[in-house]
C-alpha cells in the first residue's frame, strides 16, 4: 500500500549531485509506511552553486530534516547552527535536523560503520584498528571509532595527498575529544602494514580500491597479512564481495561489506528525524 500524502505530511529529503541512483528514498519511505508515520522522503538534485538557495527554500517550507551527499557535506558543516561531536571532528555533515528554526548537523556514516561492526559480534573498544585510505569514509569512521573508545587507529594512506593532509587535521581534533591514538603511515610500507595488522582487531578498506569496474584490485598483497581473529571490512558494496573480502574469507577471517554501513547510517538519520527506530531487518530483507 502506498503511504498517502496529507496536509500534515512532514518532508525529509536527500540533497546532492548525483542522487538519482540513491536507495535512500525507498529505504525511508518504506520505513515510514511500516510505522504509519506521516512523512515523505524525496531526492533533490542540488549542486554547490544551488545549495544556499535550496537550503533557504527547505527552511521556508519547514522541512523536518535531510541528508547531504557529495558535494555538499563540508558545505553543510559550515552552514549548520549546531554540530554533533562527530560532525565537528570530521568537518562534514550528512544528516540535518531542522527544529525551532535551527539546523543541527550530524554525521551518521561513522555510526553506521561501528554499528555494523557490532552486528558481527566484534567489540573494538580498547583495541587497535588498521584503516586503508584517507577520504570521506575514512574521516567518518575514525572519528566515530575514537568516540567509541577504539584505543589506536593505524592509518595507511598516500602521505602527500590533500585528503591525508585533511585527515591529519582531523586527528588533531580527535585528540581533543578522546584518548584514541591516531598514527599515519605510507600506504606503500607493507612491512609496517603487516606489523600493525598483527595487533589489530579490524582491518578497514575505506578507499575505493576494488570498487566496480576495477574489481581485480586490492591493497593487501596476499593472505599472509591476515590472522583468524581479524575482522576485515570494506566500505565498498559494489561488488558485494571485493577481492579483499574474498581473500579474507578464504583465510578464515570474519568479513563485512559496505551495505550494512549504508543501512545503519540511514537508520540513525531516521531516529533523529522521527524519534522512532527504523525497521532495519525488514529494510535489509527488501533492499540489501
Amino acid at each position: 500500500m502506498i503511504q498517502p500524502i496529507t496536509g500534515h505530511t512532514r518532508l525529509t529529503a536527500l540533497l546532492g549531485s548525483p542522487v538519482s541512483h540513491s536507495i535512500s528514498p525507498a529505504m525511508h519511505n518504506e520505513s515510514f509506511r511500516c510505522l504509519g508515520l506521516d512523512y515523505v522522503y524525496l531526492a533533490f538534485q542540488v549542486t554547490e552553486h544551488s545549495f544556499d538557495t535550496a537550503l533557504e527554500g527547505l527552511k521556508a517550507v519547514n522541512i523536518r530534516g535531510f541528508n547531504c551527499t557529495m558535494p555538499l557535506k563540508r558545505l553543510m558543516c559550515e552552514r549548520a547552527d549546531r554540530l554533533s561531536d562527530s560532525a565537528r571532528i570530521i568537518g562534514a555533515v550528512n544528516t540535518v535536523l531542522y527544529e525551532d528554526g535551527l539546523l543541527t548537523g550530524f554525521n551518521t556514516d561513522g555510526y553506521g560503520f561501528m554499528q555494523s561492526v557490532r552486528e558481527t559480534g566484534t567489540d573494538l573498544s580498547g583495541k587497535d584498528m588498521t584503516l586503508l585510505g584517507s577520504g570521506g569514509a575514512a574521516s567518518a569512521i575514525i572519528a566515530q571509532a575514537a568516540l567509541d573508545n577504539v584505543q589506536r587507529i593505524h592509518i595507511f594512506s598516500r602521505p602527500h595527498s590533500a585528503s591525508t593532509h585533511c585527515l591529519k587535521k582531523e586527528a588533531d581534533r580527535i585528540r581533543d575529544h578522546s584518548d584514541c591514538q591516531v598514527c599515519f603511515y605510507d600506504l606503500q610500507d607493507l612491512s609496517q602494514l603487516k606489523a600493525c595488522l598483527l595487533t589489530s582487531a579490524a582491518l578497514v578498506n575505506a578507499s575505493s580500491v576494488g570498487m566496480a569496474p576495477d574489481t581485480g584490485k586490492c591493497l593487501i598483497p596476499d593472505a599472509s597479512f591476515f590472522h583468524p581473529d581479524l575482522l576485515v571490512a570494506d566500505v565498498i558494496y559494489n561488488p558485494r564481495e571485493t577481492r579483499l573480502l574474498a581473500m579474507a574469507k578464504e583465510a578464515g577471517c570474519p568479513v563485512m561489506n559496505g551495505l550494512s554501513m549504508l543501512l545503519h547510517q540511514g537508520a540513525q538519520a531516521f531516529q533523529i528525524w522521527t524519534g522512532q527506530t527504523m525497521p532495519v531487518d525488514h529494510i535489509r530483507e527488501l533492499y540489501f
